[in-house]
């Protein structure tokens, strides 16, 4: 029987659920960090549990995009596939004896497949939507921001429940949006042809021009983002520290603070429909590192101040990102596409982990002072300062 020639929003909504439940795979072991501490006697454990993810995020997509897994099989079968072993790996500490080695390793091939569920999740939407495919990106970014929050929404409801209950009910989750879309949505035929990563990839990148200047503002905006997502969790538990009787919920909280992004990312990508990518990209860089300015204010603000402020920040700091990937996608020709989004992305997450490892090593260093968050603030200056320079796109 052969595929459809177009699906329908609802087609759409399946795929965004799927990837939602996928995504919601990646910061698990952020949300049970602190469970898990006193029983791994690391307290340095936040900033490696979040790298290991990062690095296996990079190792995978680049064995993904070398073996050109998602152009010669199915992709609602690589889809389903990656997500359930990355399901997997991440009940990993449920199946082992629990150690940091155990835990770092389950971050690190969750991350590795789920380089099977995220960008694979883009390419679906983008075989089946291209003619509303910023609209859709808009949507699948949001629900990778959802995923993102989601783990801390479920610790933060059950405040009782251990860490292995959030564990498998993130991994069921998981693995019930793959059977979604493997069900719901077909696959595009595939000719079985590999595409070969290409080499001018690199030296397109630095050649002057829209390229390097959108990229550079992605870089900028990735420097920020995960870091902040990371690090949420302690700027609230400094802030409860302060104002003990404040009766905050610290994982409803962090749920909160990211999850905006969602609103952000869909917001933008309408807005962008009106004004276009860049200037849409670069109003929320300038919002996230204003936010970032007032942080270390946060820890003197009345408790509904700062969740408004919470809501903003998080709303701007991930609001560009489906912008940003649009940018690099509209510079880069047609013939190494895919070789230059690889390469980005590889390059994007790799400056997460110098970012994550460098708050970690200064919130130490400095005995958790709020002022450390300053740390990230080269990234949306120089982001705004690269897409400036870029041609004005409408």
């Amino acid at each position: 029987m052969a595929a459809p020639a177009t699906l329908s929003n609802g087609h759409l909504l399946v795929i965004v659920v799927a990837q939602f439940a996928g995504t919601s795979l990646w910061f698990a072991g952020n949300a049970v960090l602190p469970d898990l501490q006193p029983l791994l006697h690391s307290p340095g454990l936040n900033g490696w549990i979040t790298s290991a993810v990062q690095l296996g995020f990079i190792a995978g997509t680049l064995t993904f995009a070398l073996r050109s897994i998602a152009d010669r099989f199915p992709t609602t079968r690589v889809f389903f596939s990656s997500v359930l072993i990355a399901a997997l790996f991440n009940s990993l500490p449920l199946l082992l004896p629990l150690n940091a080695g155990v835990v770092l390793l389950s971050r690190f091939g969750t991350g590795f497949f789920l380089a099977g569920v995220y960008p694979v999740g883009m390419k679906i939407a983008a075989d089946w939507f291209r003619p509303v495919l910023g609209r859709a990106m808009g949507f699948l970014v949001g629900a990778l921001v959802l995923g993102t929050a989601f783990p801390h929404l479920i610790r933060g409801l059950g405040t009782a429940l251990p860490y292995q209950h959030v564990l498998l009910a993130v991994s069921l989750l998981a693995v019930a949006g793959g059977v979604l879309l493997l069900v719901c949505i077909p696959s595009k035929p595939v000719s079985g042809a590999a595409m070969r990563f290409s080499m001018q990839a690199f030296g397109l990148l630095m050649k002057p021009g829209g390229l390097r200047s959108a990229v550079f503002g992605y870089f900028g905006h990735m420097w920020e983002l995960y870091a902040l997502w990371a690090f949420l969790p302690v700027l609230l538990t400094l802030y409860t520290t302060a104002h003990p009787d404040a009766g905050i919920n610290r994982p409803v909280w962090a749920f909160t603070g990211i999850a905006a992004g969602f609103v952000g990312c869909t917001a933008g990508g309408l807005l962008a429909l009106r004004i276009g990518s860049q200037r849409v990209a670069v109003g929320n860089l300038i919002v996230s590192g204003c936010c970032l300015l007032l942080v270390p204010v946060t820890l003197s603000m009345p408790p509904v101040v700062l969740l408004l402020f919470l809501v903003v920040y998080g709303m701007a700091l991930a609001g560009d990102s489906p912008q940003l990937t649009t940018l690099v996608s509209v510079y880069v020709p047609n013939d190494i596409r895919g070789s230059v989004l690889t390469l980005v992305t590889c390059l994007g997450f790799s400056i997460t982990i110098v970012s994550i490892q460098g708050l970690a090593w200064l919130l130490d260093q400095t005995h958790q002072s709020v002022w450390a968050f300053y740390l990230l603030l080269p990234g949306p200056v120089l982001g705004v300062w690269g897409l400036l320079a870029a041609p004005k796109q409408n």
